[in-house]
Formats: C-alpha cells, sequence, structure tokens
C-alpha cells in the first residue's frame, strides 16, 4: 500500500510539475541552418496555421449551432434532404484550401529534389553499422564509425554530452556550397538523417538516390541512421562538420596526402608487433561490435574467433572469409571496405590476440595479389 502510495505521489508530483519530470522538451520543430530546412520550417508553420484557422472555423460553428439551437429554446430540427448550394460550398472551400497549401507545398518539393549545379559530390554508403564518404572529385574517401566508448554504453563511466552521437571521422563539408549526395548502401536498408539540413534520404542497396545541402553556418551538426538496419542501429550516428572553404581546402589536401601514404604502406615490410598494434585498432572499427571485443562472438549468428580452427589453422581459408564475406550469413566481405594494410592487420591480429597464439602472420603484400588473382 506504501508503495503504490508513492508511486501515485511521484505520478501526480510530475502532472503538477511538468518542469520536474521534462527537463528539455518542445512541442514545435527547429528552424535549421540550411535554405531547404528553413523553407521546410516555414511551410510547416504556414500549413499549421492553416489548419489551426480551418478548426476555429469547423469548431466554432459547430458550438455555436450546438448552443444557440439547443432543444431547450424550442428549437426544432430542420428537415431536408440536399442543398444543392451548400454541397457546391464545401466541394469548393476545401479544394481552394487544398491548392493554397500545395502551391507552397510544391515548390519547397522542387527545390528539395534540384541537385543540379552542385559544388561537391560525395558517395554516401550506408554499412552495417557505419558510413562510408567517398569525395568523388577528389579521388579519397573514408568511413566515419562510432566513437563512444563501451565502458559509456554499459555504464561503467559517466555518459558524455553527445553520448552515441560522437564520430571518429565526421563528414566535412565547406561552408555556403552546394554539396550533392549520392545515397547507397552495400548491404541493408539505412537512412541518413541530419534534422538541421532538412535532409533525411534512404541509402537502399543497388540504388542510387540523389539530395542536396547547402550549410549557411560553421559548425558540428548531428544525425543519425532512421532505418531500422540491424542490431547495431542505434550506434550509426551520423555527423557533418562544416567548415569555412579555406579551412576545407586544407583539409583536402590533408586527405589526399594521407591516401596517398596509406597506398605506400602496401609495399612497407611489416613486422608482427606492428601488424598487431594496427589490427587491434581496424578489429575494434570493424569486427568487435559483431564477434565482441574479446573475440567470444554471439553464436550463432556471429560465431567466435577465439579458439576457432579456421583463425587457428587454415590462413586461406581466414583470408577468403575477411576478403569476400559468407554468403547467406552476417559475415560481410570486407575487401572493399579495409584497405591492404588493414586487411592484413586484422587477420594477423585475430590468429594471434585472445590465446590464439598461432605465430602467423600475412602482409598487405599478400592480401594484394590474392585480391588481384581472383
Amino acid at each position: 500500500m506504501r508503495v503504490h502510495a508513492m508511486r501515485a505521489g511521484a505520478l501526480m508530483g510530475g502532472l503538477l510539475f511538468p518542469a520536474w519530470s521534462m527537463a528539455d522538451w518542445t512541442l514545435n520543430m527547429a528552424p535549421g541552418v540550411t535554405g531547404t530546412s528553413n523553407e521546410i520550417f516555414s511551410l510547416h508553420m504556414t500549413i499549421l496555421w492553416i489548419c489551426v484557422a480551418i478548426g476555429v472555423v469547423v469548431f466554432g460553428v459547430m458550438f455555436w449551432s450546438i448552443f444557440a439551437h439547443r432543444k431547450s429554446q424550442g428549437a426544432k430540427p430542420a428537415n431536408f434532404h440536399e442543398n444543392t448550394l451548400v454541397e457546391i460550398l464545401w466541394t469548393i472551400i476545401p479544394f481552394v484550401i487544398l491548392v493554397v497549401m500545395a502551391i507552397p507545398a510544391t515548390a519547397t518539393l522542387v527545390d528539395m529534389y534540384d541537385t543540379t549545379e552542385s559544388e561537391i559530390d560525395i558517395k554516401v554508403t550506408g554499412y552495417q553499422w557505419r558510413w562510408k564518404y567517398d569525395y568523388i572529385n577528389e579521388e579519397f574517401g573514408y568511413f566515419s564509425n562510432m566513437s563512444t566508448s563501451k565502458d559509456e554504453i554499459y555504464n561503467r563511466t559517466e555518459k558524455s554530452e553527445h553520448y552515441l552521437l560522437d564520430v571518429d571521422n565526421p563528414m566535412v563539408v565547406p561552408v555556403g556550397a552546394k554539396v550533392r549526395l549520392l545515397l547507397t548502401a552495400n548491404d541493408v536498408i539505412h537512412s541518413w538523417w541530419v534534422p538541421a539540413f532538412g535532409v533525411k534520404k534512404d541509402a537502399i542497396p543497388g540504388f542510387i538516390n540523389e539530395t542536396w545541402t547547402r550549410v549557411d553556418e560553421p559548425g558540428i551538426y548531428r544525425g543519425q541512421c532512421t532505418e531500422l538496419c540491424g542490431k547495431d542501429h542505434g550506434f550509426m550516428p551520423v555527423v557533418v562538420k562544416a567548415v569555412p572553404q579555406e579551412e576545407y581546402d586544407q583539409w583536402v589536401a590533408e586527405q589526399r596526402e594521407a591516401a596517398e601514404r596509406e597506398r605506400e604502406l602496401t609495399e612497407k615490410d611489416w613486422t608482427m608487433e606492428e601488424l598487431m598494434e594496427r589490427g587491434e585498432k581496424a578489429y575494434a572499427s570493424a569486427c568487435a561490435s559483431c564477434h565482441q571485443a574479446d573475440g567470444s562472438g554471439a553464436p550463432p549468428a556471429f560465431p567466435a574467433l577465439k579458439g576457432s580452427q579456421v583463425v587457428l589453422e587454415d590462413m586461406d581459408a581466414h583470408l577468403d572469409i575477411v576478403v569476400n564475406g559468407v554468403s547467406g550469413t552476417a559475415m560481410q566481405a570486407f575487401g572493399d571496405q579495409l584497405n591492404e594494410v588493414d586487411l592484413a592487420a586484422v587477420i594477423t591480429y585475430e590468429r594471434n590476440a585472445w590465446g590464439n597464439d598461432t605465430g602467423e602472420m600475412i602482409t598487405p603484400k599478400e592480401v594484394f595479389e590474392y585480391k588481384n588473382q581472383e
């Protein structure tokens, strides 16, 4: 009885003092930082006030009729079957209202779908569970992975301000430039969404969807995948960093140099220690979400790598699975997702971590040769 009384008291307190129970909430959409998002907001407000006006008129007439023609005042209901004037009015008036609403809505939609005359083209590919951004005209690309730590997720440490909304490599765009986004997916349907841009577009395997944005204010803008895409759907944030043009040009030059260095690393003679160090990072980024950080997996969907016969014995089979995936299972093909260095590093790491200790390693050169002989 006492417990029920406490619960009732808490409920009443929440109802009487909503500020205590709802610390941060709003009743309306928020204007964004792009022309499209502001057009959407203006359209939303226009339609809202049209609906409010309709509601006031309809309910006003209804309540006035109920009050003025109530039975207690001696009113008697009219008895008629048809009224041509009324039928014409209730057809024409809604038609006019719909036309008034459709004109600004159509103009906004036409603008949203106009991807012509873009200054930058970025291919956005959804993977389980991360994004890849390929800067088509600049000839480089990279993956964007959630960077929230496992300690935060499992409540071992205090959650940060941007819990589940931080990434290691955000998409970078220059302020004021029209950016065309070409969206697709590698495995299942994803959806790329940044509320501040007024952009939400599905990424579908085998299809290319187009959208665009032009960010007017420098800053960091966050969103998420909004299509249920598997067990880690909630761990697939979108982060876009808008910077001035000069800073963007410098960043592009740095990315080109980094991409060239990565290509050169394929020819380097790697040691076991170097591959293990790099492989640990690659595994945490690409493999740990399914096979777990300790290699224990989550059978039967995600088999354990610790003590696995394929990992311990058959190097060729291990390489083939990582590069080409396994058809009909959740194991993706990482041949196009990771470069030769990371493929060699993660295979070497899996064969020598968690007590596997095979002492075997594979070099980036060997991975390169394997991929080119297929």
